[in-house]
């Protein structure tokens, strides 16, 4: 977290927000639901507004006050709190994470919404060859130690952590389809060797779902196109960042050029841009010959994008 914004400011922000969008008589009400419970009996909205939000912030963290902020914002869009929020760098997706679908080495899963309105999916059909994260993700992100912990849980592992974390390893490996994904990913995973708090480089994540192919919808709109995103990284305060990695396929039918793979490809890496994820995409030709000069651009990138996203 940038030193850029002090939690004093960040509080000031959530009293001056709720002050201007919320009346004395409804703010007892409205901290209740921001997670904000009474301090004290003697408290009275009606006297300050101000002074019975601040109150509640005291005890609160940096990055708890700018996940407050983030859900103020979005509840009544106050532009001077999302001023500050915007000096904290990539504020992230909106929403919790709920269905991190991964690392599938055969395949596709079928998935079926078991409980719509709560959005409860089942993987009714090939489950063994993929993984599923099911833990709330935390404000830091996930990092390589959270996915040995929850891989260690799941597997009923009594090894070492380190043989835990290696076999962990070897199973998302089995995931990438060519040796440039294996390139990448074992570049980037090189830096686990330095710390375990480093974020995870999650492989083959589904995004979208489709149940029908293509072929099977024909000429019909609707059939969405990129479905898996090669790698993605959840970093703190809710940032997310796709890496993809573009072979022949991405802009090419059967090696002739394709503008409309092109233009699939652009629409696609704009909605994801305007659900405020951060997308990169590296040329498969750049990272062919998978020598020492690749490593070190592919280092030189990774050191910059993680500057951009310090854990505290």
């Amino acid at each position: 977290m940038t030193a850029a914004v002090t939690p004093v400011e960040l509080r000031a922000g959530i009293c001056e927000a709720l002050w201007a969008h919320v009346s004395a008589q409804d703010l007892a009400e409205v901290c209740v639901y921001f997670g904000l419970p009474p301090q004290g009996s003697d408290e009275d909205p009606f006297r300050s507004k101000r002074g019975y939000v601040r109150t509640r912030l005291l005890s609160k963290s940096l990055d708890e006050l700018a996940e407050l902020a983030r859900k103020v914002t979005a509840q009544f869009g106050d532009e001077d709190l999302a001023t500050i929020l915007a000096r904290l760098g990539a504020h992230g997706v909106a929403g919790d994470l709920k269905n991190l679908i991964f690392a599938a080495d055969g395949p596709k899963p079928r998935i079926v919404l078991r409980d719509a309105i709560s959005n409860v999916i089942e993987i009714v059909e090939h489950a063994e060859h993929c993984l599923v994260y099911d833990r709330p993700l935390a404000e830091h992100g996930l990092t390589w130690d959270d996915l040995t912990d929850w891989w260690m849980q799941r597997c009923r592992s009594t090894a070492a952590r380190q043989d835990a974390a290696r076999g962990l390893y070897a199973r998302l490996s089995r995931s990438l389809a060519n040796d440039v994904e294996r390139f990448f990913f074992r570049t980037y995973c090189a830096r686990y060797a330095d710390s375990a708090q480093v974020p995870a480089l999650i492989p083959q994540v589904y995004l979208h779902y489709d149940p029908y192919t293509r072929l099977q919808l024909g000429d019909k709109p609707g059939h969405l196109t990129f479905q898996r995103m090669d790698f993605l990284l959840l970093l703190p305060r809710r940032a997310r960042v796709v890496l993809e990695i573009d072979g022949v396929q991405h802009y090419a039918d059967e090696g002739t050029p394709s503008p409309r793979r092109y233009a699939e490809m652009a629409a696609e890496d704009r909605a994801l841009r305007l659900a405020r994820y951060d997308v990169y995409r590296f040329g498969g030709y750049e990272l062919a010959d998978t020598g020492p000069s690749a490593a070190a651009a592919l280092n030189a990138f990774f050191d910059q994008l993680l500057a951009l996203h310090p854990a505290a």
